[in-house]
């Protein structure tokens, strides 16, 4: 089985566990998705909160969450050599909804969250592509949330290079 025939499998079933009234997802793992979950860089939570809001809002997508899985396991195969980071992104790390950059109110939240969600630091109750990055990314020309995942991890440290990307998408 392939990593991302092990994490749609994955996926699915905790989908039916959370459907089913199950909201424990400290429950849906083994020890063995355990280790799977480690082996791309994730954490339970992570998985646990795409189920949930397909669920409950209907997005986003299990392809959507499997391309944005699929961008942080790149990145931690590739950047970290597979190695877990040690430090968390809080919600109190995290810039306000209304700072700017480049005249684009939430931008610097996203762009932290995202390079948090790279590296595998977002505290377990801080979600990458949740309701507020998914309204913002609709608001800004529908950018796919793997798309700007990718850019962020492209952009490195230049964050006008990322403005530049949310202006050029937003033109389309």
């Amino acid at each position: 089985m392939t990593w991302n025939d092990k994490f749609l499998e994955l996926f699915q079933r905790s989908l039916g566990e959370y459907k089913s009234g199950n909201t424990d997802f400290e429950g849906y793992y083994s020890a063995e998705d355990l280790a799977y979950l480690s082996s791309i860089g994730y954490k339970s939570r992570e998985l646990f909160d795409f189920v949930e809001d397909l669920a409950d809002e209907g997005m986003p997508t299990e392809s959507s969450a499997l391309l944005i899985a699929a961008v942080r396991r790149d990145y931690f195969l590739a950047v970290q050599e597979g190695e877990l980071s040690d430090k968390e992104i809080s919600r109190d790390d995290l810039p306000s909804f209304g700072d700017k950059l480049s005249d684009i109110a939430y931008l610097p939240r996203i762009i932290t969250k995202a390079r948090a969600k790279l590296k595998g630091e977002l505290d377990p109750d801080v979600m990458f592509s949740c309701g507020g990055d998914r309204k913002f990314l609709s608001d800004h020309g529908n950018i796919p949330a793997a798309d700007f995942l990718r850019n962020v991890w492209a952009a490195g440290t230049d964050d006008l290079k990322i403005a530049n990307y949310v202006k050029s998408y937003s033109a389309k």
